[in-house]
């Protein structure tokens, strides 16, 4: 019979996750039980992904503002302290900044504008334009930024992360400065004592400060990189990746997620002899187009995933193939002509006419995205993601 079904995502709903669950098995359980409920066959190359939410929270991977206060004295001592570029969010940064500014006496704050890394804007661009103002070379005060911008608050969020950064560090007792620039040398003219604090930018923003004089330099990584009187912590990325989970608490990226995806499709093998593909993932690799926000505030789309998921997907464009190579033909010489063109294509199809249009992004990057919108961010309870036919083609 012709398969007319290609992939299929579903959404699992799992118990509420707490610290110290097996996450490996309830996984396992949550697909095995949903496969005899829901009638579907568990095959080789299905994708089982589980959030990295829930796996954090499976470790007790959380850490109090104290901690991050300590280490950051530790690393800074009582040195003013410059924190650039860091997103602007409640969820993802607020609670980091309580605890950066617990552990200093003076934070000089720069923001970078119009917008931040992953696209929350402080203000409209056509504004910045209206202005003159030149992104690339001009710096401002906080009184300087408002004269020219006034005050705008977040559409989405209804905040004004100017006030409500400067409000948080001060009510830790720290004094603050905000300035605005988007240049990362900016800020040595204030302190040589630096926390970048941006995410996928971050390797050049480090190394443009230390190469400009530059002397205590880290990144949020850096922070929570080992633990603080028994605190949680991540060795890859420290403060990257977390969540708020209380005013004075955050939760962090898991760690260890090598070892269980590899379980956890271990399991799977033993009891239905299948060997499917197992991904953790965070934010989904994608840009709103009305708020212009890039979702992805997590440092990594996957933090660990099974060999399978390896590499960038090597497809064909179907209309492509109808358009051109195949433009004289219709129907089931149509259908049999372009499957057989898949059945028989190279092995690797970068700078091929026949793949023009294709997305070549990484198989994790494309399938977390997958995973996040099918999942949500809400009230859904379903941690766990599996899909089923995203390996196949037009000719299976």
């Amino acid at each position: 019979m012709e398969r007319i079904v290609g992939t299929v995502s579903r959404g699992l709903r799992t118990p509420i996750i707490m610290q110290g669950d097996d996450i490996a098995q309830i996984a396992s359980e949550t697909v095995l039980r949903a496969s005899k409920l829901e009638g579907f066959e568990i095959k080789d190359r299905d994708i089982l992904a589980i959030t990295e939410s829930v796996v954090a929270r499976a470790q007790g991977n959380y850490a109090h503002i104290d901690a991050i206060a300590k280490d950051i004295k530790a690393k800074f001592g009582n040195d003013t302290l410059g924190v650039i570029f860091p997103i602007l969010s409640r969820n993802r940064f607020a609670v980091c900044l309580s605890g950066i500014a617990q552990g200093v006496k003076k934070i000089v704050l720069m923001l970078s504008y119009p917008a931040d890394e992953v696209g929350n804007h402080l203000i409209d661009a056509e504004l910045m334009d209206e202005k003159g103002v030149n992104p690339w070379t001009d710096v401002f005060t906080e009184k300087e930024y408002r004269d020219i911008f006034g005050y705008h608050k977040h559409a989405f969020t209804g905040v004004d992360y100017i006030d409500f950064y400067k409000t948080l560090v001060e009510g830790k007792g720290c004094e603050c400065e905000v300035i605005f620039s988007n240049n990362p040398k900016t800020i040595l003219n204030y302190t040589k004592n630096v926390l970048c604090c941006d995410i996928h930018t971050r390797k050049r923003t480090k190394r443009i400060v230390k190469a400009n004089g530059g002397e205590k330099v880290y990144g949020l990584e850096d922070i929570l990189a080992c633990s603080v009187d028994g605190s949680g912590y991540n060795s890859d990325y420290g403060l990257l990746g977390s969540n708020k989970a209380t005013e004075d608490t955050v939760k962090l990226f898991p760690r260890d997620c090598q070892e269980l995806v590899e379980r956890i499709q271990s399991i799977i093998k033993e009891k239905t002899g299948k060997t499917i593909e197992v991904m953790v993932y965070g934010d989904g690799a994608f840009k709103d187009p009305v708020g212009k926000i890039w979702e992805l505030a997590d440092p990594v789309v996957s933090p660990g995933y099974t060999r399978g998921l390896e590499g960038t997907p090597n497809e064909i464009k179907l209309k492509y193939l109808a358009d051109n190579n195949f433009a004289d033909l219709k129907g089931d010489e149509l259908k049999k002509a372009i499957s057989g063109f898949i059945n028989y294509k190279k092995d690797n199809l970068v700078g091929e006419m026949e793949s023009i249009g294709t997305t070549p992004r990484r198989l994790t990057d494309l399938i977390g995205s997958l995973s996040d919108l099918t999942s949500g961010s809400g009230d859904k309870g379903t941690p766990i993601v599996y899909i089923q036919g995203y390996f196949n083609s037009f000719s299976d």
